[in-house]
């Protein structure tokens, strides 16, 4: 049967937005625990250990300006930031054209960059047009929600080339083809992040600084400081929710709780046995959020040898495998370290194969960016956040066409006394580390507000006097 714990609050996943409800709930006094269903906190963050002390980052890594919650939630707990390496100059590939460039873009054809610079500026404009909080209310919604962003990119960029850079950056960042997100979702995304100018760039953008410590740190303090209020191991298997308590069985737990906040990703959280059933408009919607698909990988070698040669280590393709490639060395650079990003079809592709393949295509990929010495690392770490049992995909959920406008306020709307958080349920940096945070302390102040409703309702309701027995 396992273990019986009562609790004022229960949360159900140890990532950054399941951690920050625990501990603003605790921190105002409320007994709270915390359900992990791995034998680790930090979620979608996690550490890798590349020896000498030194770590690399295998999920969520980066933070830029405006994401002012978790660079607050770093400086309480005590880890500094590092600007991410950007001395030097940056590789770009078309087909086997090589450019080295300077500053945001290649030299490309004029009537390129010129069209390039119209697409985000327009981009930018609708985007800003687009309610964070009810994106469903734009006054466009049912237009923009009704096309895919590809169909948007084929009426409204006139160069093939333009085109291009601006899908493989869009499906780079929201992980899929821009065939399966709307254009609303697209333009909500963009306002959520405060533009595509600092979604895209490294310096003065969302990859501007790296946490000292790799980025699972924020967790692995915020879970220390919580203690024994989190259990690891311990997946969810079931929800009883009525008007006056909820019951979460998991294993080897059984948990009595007043509230409940699920802070796992849309695609899990349907997973759950709800009893009973939540509402249709909530199982309709976590039905059409599917996760990105990202397979991430680290390469090290024993120094940043591309910083010799001038460059940056910035180096990105339409036709390779690893869209992206980047500078992720230790910040003494001890070693040097080149990360990947494979995503969308390249990824399910490569996921599919076995795994000296895939190192295989990741390492020429490699090798065709910086030349032979990056095909021969010391160390190779990969993880495909698709295959991750308790993740299902990376970096976040996307919306489909029509999903906003039809099922959108099912998104963050609390069920009795079931609450949501989660990155995919911030209207700010929806989809990144700041977003996680954003969206959990929101769940805490909405569980906030209704034990102390609900304190204040039994303050005031009269005593009921019992019939005495004859």
């Amino acid at each position: 049967m396992g273990e019986r714990i009562d609790v004022d609050v229960a949360i159900v996943g140890a990532g950054l937005a399941g951690l920050t409800v625990a501990a603003e709930l605790a921190d105002a006094g409320r007994a709270v625990l915390v359900l992990e269903a791995r034998d680790r906190v930090g979620g979608r963050t996690l550490n890798q250990d590349i020896g000498d002390g030194a770590v690399v980052e295998m999920g969520g890594q980066w933070i830029g300006p405006t994401q002012d919650r978790i660079a607050s939630v770093a400086r309480r707990l005590g880890i500094d930031t590092f600007p991410t390496w950007v001395e030097g100059d940056e590789l770009a590939y078309f087909g086997r054209r090589r450019h080295r460039y300077s500053g945001e873009m290649p030299r490309l054809n004029p009537l390129v960059l010129a069209d390039l610079a119209q697409a985000t500026t327009r981009l930018d404009r609708l985007a800003r047009r687009v309610p964070l909080q009810r994106p469903w209310d734009a006054g466009r919604a049912g237009e923009w929600d009704g096309m895919t962003f590809a169909t948007w990119l084929r009426r409204a960029v006139k160069t093939a080339r333009a085109r291009e850079i601006l899908d493989l950056y869009l499906a780079t960042i929201l992980a899929t083809e821009t065939s399966n997100f709307s254009l609303l979702h697209a333009l909500f995304y963009v306002h959520a992040g405060s533009g595509f100018q600092i979604l895209s760039t490294l310096e003065g953008g969302a990859q501007q600084d790296r946490l000292v410590g790799g980025s699972q740190v924020v967790a692995l303090r915020l879970a220390e400081q919580l203690g024994d209020a989190v259990r690891l191991q311990a997946p969810v298997r079931r929800v009883r929710h009525d008007g006056s308590t909820v019951r979460l069985e998991g294993d080897g737990v059984r948990v009595t709780a007043r509230r409940a906040v699920i802070a796992i990703p849309p695609t899990l959280a349907a997973r759950i046995d709800y009893d009973p059933q939540l509402p249709a408009a909530r199982d309709q919607l976590t039905q059409r959020l599917p996760q990105g698909t990202v397979i991430k990988v680290n390469a090290v070698y024993d120094e940043p040898f591309w910083r010799a040669d001038g460059l940056n280590g910035f180096a990105w393709g339409p036709g390779q495998p690893v869209r992206f490639a980047l500078d992720n060395s230790p910040p003494d650079a001890r070693a040097g370290v080149l990360v990947g990003f494979i995503t969308g079809e390249a990824a399910r592709r490569l996921g599919r194969v076995d795994a000296r393949a895939r190192r295989q295509a990741v390492l020429d990929s490699l090798r065709f960016y910086h030349g032979e010495r990056a095909g021969r690392p010391q160390a190779y770490h990969e993880v495909d956040w698709s295959a991750e049992p308790w993740t299902r995909g990376c970096f976040g959920a996307h919306f489909p066409p029509g999903v906003w406008t039809q099922y959108g306020p099912a998104l963050r709307e609390p069920i009795g006394r079931l609450h949501w958080a989660g990155t995919e349920t911030s209207p700010v940096w929806n989809g990144y580390m700041d977003g996680a945070v954003r969206s959990g302390e929101r769940a805490a102040a909405e569980v906030l507000a209704a034990l102390d409703e609900t304190a204040e309702t039994a303050e005031r309701s009269p005593a009921v006097a019992l019939p005495k027995a004859s």
